[in-house]
């Protein structure tokens, strides 16, 4: 394949004007907010992101280059077709659910990260414990897509993969290296609109190929492979159930996702953008969806590419950059090109900074410099943006398996953080012990379940799995789900059962070495109460109560009625006449 000077050319105009946006996002951040507040501008864009563009940013955190070139492989690859593209209702659903139930919660309370809340109810050292599966998750995403980005511009315009690769995540990392989430909302926008249009005009015209027969009729007929739409088998129906409420509901506690709620300017905005998003992502797989069909209906043979077809080649992942280019004209081919480049920048982005942030607040700032400035704070940031953007980048061009390990770290991302999250924002009680054993529960039950793409054997052995052509055993069973609810339950269990003998006194107080049950009325999370060694609680504002040791500060965020007391309690007339 010959060097394509057009393509270069698309390439560079689609990069120069993303980074012109995100540059003049950037200059927009510094407009905005007082100097005071700088970091929380950069974090969550001041909390004034409007619909518009928090609808679009939103949108684009899920529409990546994993999103339409993943859609477009399940719908082309024989034997799955569309039945198994289950990311756009997936993620959709996620979306819907995230708005229903967790974004009114986590931007009403007002954080600034997704682990705040954790960092608040169970402490700062098991904070620091749920930004580990949190960090692999988002460094792992935003690698896998530069890998991806690389090998679909090396398809079309045959240029080197690790100068693809560098200069675009050079350019991702230099706008959210100075704008924050200004430049990747506004950046968003942009790519967004480069997506839905370079796909969009590539579709009519592959479509009418001469090689390529009618998708409607490849739909339910077998033509050159089986039919695109797909079908699942009865003893892969737990498979994909497994599959599927991973999607679901592991597309929920990403920082990603919880960074765009939190800019929003009110709690109701946040519930808004996300069903915006969740309608944005079903649209944007669509053309997605056509082109893997379209694939699935074309006589290669009658083509540039040959023989054999991607699927022999294996190139089944690159079904729509191949598309693009033997099915459309070269000036499509490239337009479309630029399109998904764009789709991998918006999601690249959005991962650094979500990493960024999460270990520049809850990780240096609350864990370690509880003083540090806002100066300080906002280079802390620009400092990881930089150096986890670079780790992405060593990983995309390095690690032969960074998809398998991107799977593995969004598996912990749903069995670890998921369960913490429902049990942190509704169930009252639950505790630092509980949060422990329901990581580690979960942790050991995904590990021991394998994971092909990384070529680990697994250790337990579920009813259903089968040994691969690599010999390496498949789980039929949906053991990931299972490891979830087991963190969820043991969170709960663990909880109340340390509350029970600390409180009973069938453990001394010396023995809640984490502070969790006993000495929960501490100074770290008490503004107007103090716990003294006798049982007497000496409140000013607050009429006396029985200590429960077991209740904390975030719990009146929810739990109004211990303020109640106030003017009811007689205690308190006797106090104050004495």
């Amino acid at each position: 394949m010959a060097f394509h000077v057009e393509g270069l050319v698309a390439i560079v105009v689609f990069y120069l004007a993303i980074l012109a946006v995100g540059i003049w996002a950037a200059w927009k951040t510094k407009n905005t907010g007082s100097e005071g507040d700088r970091s929380e501008a950069i974090i969550v864009g001041g909390r004034d992101i409007g619909l518009l563009v928090g609808g679009f940013t939103m949108t684009a955190t899920w529409v990546g280059g994993g999103y339409i070139n993943g859609t477009a492989e399940a719908v082309y690859v024989p034997g799955y077709g569309l039945a198994w593209a289950q990311a756009p209702i997936g993620y959709s659903l996620s979306l819907v659910l995230g708005g229903l139930f967790f974004a009114k919660p986590m931007r009403s309370k007002g954080y600034v990260t997704m682990l705040d809340p954790f960092q608040q109810i169970y402490g700062k050292r098991m904070g620091g414990l749920l930004f580990i599966p949190a960090l692999m998750g988002e460094m792992f995403w935003a690698a896998a897509i530069f890998s991806a980005l690389g090998a679909t511009i090396s398809v079309i315009i045959d240029i080197n993969v690790n100068i693809s690769v560098i200069i675009s995540a050079l350019i991702a990392t230099m706008y959210t290296l100075v704008g924050g989430l200004y430049s990747v909302a506004y950046t968003d926008v942009v790519q967004l609109f480069c997506i839905f249009l370079g796909l969009w005009i590539s579709v009519p015209f592959a479509m009418s190929h001469p090689a390529v027969t009618d998708i409607g009729l490849t739909a339910v007929q077998e033509v050159y492979q089986a039919p695109w739409l797909g079908s699942i088998n009865s003893l892969d129906i737990y498979t994909w159930l497994d599959n599927f409420i991973l999607l679901t509901l592991g597309g929920i506690p990403w920082q990603a996702y919880f960074q765009r709620v939190l800019s929003s300017s009110s709690a109701t905005y946040a519930q808004v953008l996300s069903f915006l998003a969740a309608f944005g992502c079903l649209v944007m797989a669509f053309p997605a969806v056509l082109i893997g069909a379209i694939g699935a209906s074309t006589a290669w043979n009658k083509t540039e590419y040959g023989v054999p077809d991607p699927m022999t080649k294996k190139e089944a992942d690159m079904i729509l950059p191949i598309v693009l280019q033997y099915l459309c004209p070269v000036y499509i081919s490239f337009f479309g090109l630029g399109a998904v480049s764009a789709a991998v920048m918006s999601s690249a982005d959005s991962s650094i900074l979500s990493a960024s942030s999460m270990f520049a607040r809850n990780i240096y700032q609350l864990s370690f410099r509880q003083n540090a400035s806002d100066r300080e704070i906002v280079w802390v940031m620009r400092i990881t943006v930089f150096l986890f953007g670079a780790s992405a980048t060593a990983m995309a061009l390095l690690a032969s398996s960074v998809y398998g390990l991107w799977y593995l770290s969004s598996d912990l991302v749903y069995i670890i953080i998921f369960p913490q999250l429902l049990c942190v924002l509704f169930i009252k009680g639950t505790n630092t012990y509980g949060a422990i054993a329901g990581y580690l529960f979960g942790l050991v039950l995904r590990i021991t379940g394998g994971e092909p793409y990384l070529y680990l054997q697994p250790l337990i052995y579920y009813p259903g799995c089968y040994p691969d052509e690599n010999n390496i055993y498949i789980q039929r069973f949906p053991f990931k789900t299972l490891a979830m609810l087991t963190s969820f339950f043991s969170n709960i269990i663990v909880s109340y059962l340390a509350k029970y003998l600390f409180e009973s006194g069938t453990l001394p107080p010396k023995l809640d070495f984490l502070d969790a049950v006993v000495a929960r009325y501490s100074r770290e999370h008490m503004d107007k109460a103090t716990l003294v060694k006798s049982d007497n609680i000496v409140l000013n504002e607050l009429a006396p109560v029985n200590p429960r040791h077991s209740l904390t500060l975030s719990s009146t965020f929810t739990n109004k009625e211990a303020f109640n007391y106030v003017d009811s309690s007689p205690e308190l007339s006797n106090t104050e006449d004495n």
